[in-house]
């Protein structure tokens, strides 16, 4: 090999190794880019918070309650006073054995009243009539009206104007309608009151029926409360510190009314149900999100193990360069030698 030639191979090997280690700082540039790429990832996995499931202990709670004749009252709130008392807030709950509540629905027909825009209606073949309101004939056709003394009938009106005003209460202010019917076990006759609204604005077929049933009611039971609150009183506890006897105090008397407290567990069940499924679904986010970044953290890491590879070839390559590249130098240096020797 001439001079010439070695200098030029050893300049292309030259070259050759300068794109090999330049090519070689990309791919640990690159490296470094998906080293930092994983550790953002890893420390997402470090900021995640574990769902935790609820516990029952949470929606469990103590309730303290006590009897005062037909009322059972539960405590709701306790609050202490600097005089050793309490400010006591419970609430009363009692059935009502003669409210008004709904009894169903009916079909119901109606006639109307000569050429007037006024209608009767009628359940089957009895005629309601106004609720309050009784008519020398609606006594005499009406086979409970006519069982009535004159002393019972204004009883009976006193009676149903009470119910209007029931039913004006809890169903809305209107005029009302009502039937008796009698109740085949304990031959009492039970009133059914109509709102003339709802007869009013029902659609009727031609032949008078009602396409649709109507809201009836009736006297019944039903449950009801009444909330007391910042009733002051004096607490007695057992050794254990759970409530026994609780005293209260008339505000304006200052009589006291002591009575036993009974102590129950009671465990918020639909509230628990609402924490776990909320847990169920938190758990079921956090797992999709933990195998999304271990996803990405398996590609990060095995685009590195490619990089990995790539830059062991380049190292084999810089050091097959080398060595031809020694060789090469040996060469030059020989023909350098050999040159000045001729002319030396």
């Amino acid at each position: 090999m001439g001079m010439a030639a070695s200098q030029a191979r050893f300049l292309g090997l030259t070259a050759r190794k300068t794109n090999v280690e330049y090519e070689g700082q990309q791919v640990n540039q690159q490296r470094t880019t998906l080293s930092n790429q994983s550790a953002n990832y890893y420390n997402q996995l470090l900021g995640m918070t574990v769902p935790t499931p609820p516990s029952v202990d949470d929606y469990t709670k103590t309730v303290y309650s006590f009897n005062d004749g037909a009322l059972n009252n539960t405590v709701t709130a306790l609050i202490a006073q600097a005089d050793g008392t309490y400010l006591v807030s419970y609430t009363s709950s009692w059935t009502d054995d003669f409210s008004v509540v709904s009894a169903g629905s009916s079909i119901v027909t109606r006639e109307q009243i000569g050429a007037t825009a006024d209608y009767n209606y009628y359940i089957g073949s009895k005629q309601l009539r106004t609720l309050g309101v009784i008519t020398d004939e609606q006594r005499q056709n009406d086979e409970y009206l006519k069982t009535l003394s004159d002393d019972q009938i204004a009883n009976l009106i006193k009676e149903e104007e009470e119910y209007k005003k029931m039913l004006d209460e809890q169903y809305g202010q209107g005029d009302w309608q009502v039937r008796y019917v009698l109740n085949t076990t304990t031959k009492t006759w039970n009133p059914y009151f109509y709102k003339k609204e709802d007869l009013d604005g029902a659609d009727y077929s031609d032949n008078g029926s009602s396409q649709s049933y109507i809201p009836a009611y009736t006297v019944g039971s039903t449950q009801k409360t009444k909330e007391h609150k910042g009733v002051t009183a004096r607490i007695e506890q057992d050794s254990s510190g759970r409530l026994i006897n609780i005293t209260l105090i008339d505000p304006v008397t200052n009589q006291e009314t002591t009575y036993a407290l009974s102590t129950e567990t009671t465990t918020d069940q639909s509230a628990y149900q609402d924490a776990m499924n909320q847990y169920e679904y938190d758990k079921y986010q956090y797992d999709q999100s933990i195998q999304e970044i271990n996803a990405k953290i398996e590609i990060v890491q095995a685009e590195d193990k490619n990089l990995e590879l790539r830059l062991k070839q380049l190292d084999t390559e810089q050091d097959a360069i080398q060595t031809e590249m020694d060789a090469v130098q040996k060469v030059i240096e020989k023909n350098t030698e050999s040159t000045f020797k001729t002319f030396g």
